[in-house]
């Protein structure tokens, strides 16, 4: 059998009714609710909530403020005090001499001034001679020759005498105050040594005048002759 049947064609026909029915009622209950305003409605109700929830943010924290700058130190500038300019004073007037004189001034006699002083010369004064220099002090050199001293005579040494030593010996010794001597030395030699001892063994045994400057003692060098001569 290639024709449908009755009863699979009448469930197709109310499917199709059904849909298309449907579709219809939507449509009217559309433009009713168009005409209504609840379409719109639901728009401003809906629109908004969305653009809210996309416009309102969570807070950010806020950043700290800036460090408040140093205020500047003021520069002090140097003042400069200008000088007033001195002006000179106004000239004053002057008074101008009037040679009439006053009828009832009175006449004298005009006494000539008195003649000056002579004025006399400065006077050269001559200035005063330099001090004379003082006076070198008195030396006194010491001495044996005093006859109070009793002082021996120089002995010769015998090994000289036999051997015909002879000569002049120079003793340079030191006098003290006292007029004792306390070192010597040989100025001048005989050529022998022995004279030259014994002179200086005599010299110490004798005893002096000390020296004096300005007649006060002092320790002073004295040359002393020893004379080693054989008859």
């Amino acid at each position: 059998m290639s024709a449908t049947s009755p009863r699979s064609a009448a469930p197709a026909l109310s499917r199709n009714v059904v849909i298309a029915g449907s579709v219809v009622v939507f449509h009217v209950a559309a433009l009713w609710a168009l005409q209504q305003g609840l379409i719109q409605r639901a728009i401003e109700i809906i629109v908004p909530v969305e653009m809210l929830s996309q416009i309102i943010e969570p807070p950010k924290p806020t950043p700290p403020p800036p460090p408040t700058p140093a205020p500047p130190v003021p520069v002090k500038q140097p003042v400069v005090k200008l000088k007033t300019p001195t002006l000179p004073p106004p000239p004053q007037p002057q008074a101008i001499a009037d040679p009439t004189p006053a009828p009832n001034a009175p006449t004298g006699v005009t006494t000539p001034p008195a003649p000056l002083p002579p004025i006399e010369a400065p006077v050269a004064v001559t200035p005063a001679p330099p001090p004379p220099p003082p006076a070198p002090p008195k030396v006194e050199l010491p001495s044996s020759d005093a006859a109070y001293l009793q002082n021996p005579t120089p002995t010769y040494p015998q090994i000289s005498k036999r051997l015909n030593e002879q000569g002049k010996v120079l003793v340079r010794v030191l006098i003290n105050a006292s007029g004792v001597p306390e070192r010597t030395e040989i100025k001048r030699s005989s050529g022998f040594e022995r004279l030259d001892r014994a002179a200086v063994e005599y010299v110490m045994k004798c005893r002096y005048v000390a020296g004096k400057v300005n007649g006060v003692a002092q320790s002073m060098w004295y040359d002393a002759p020893v004379n080693y001569q054989l008859d």
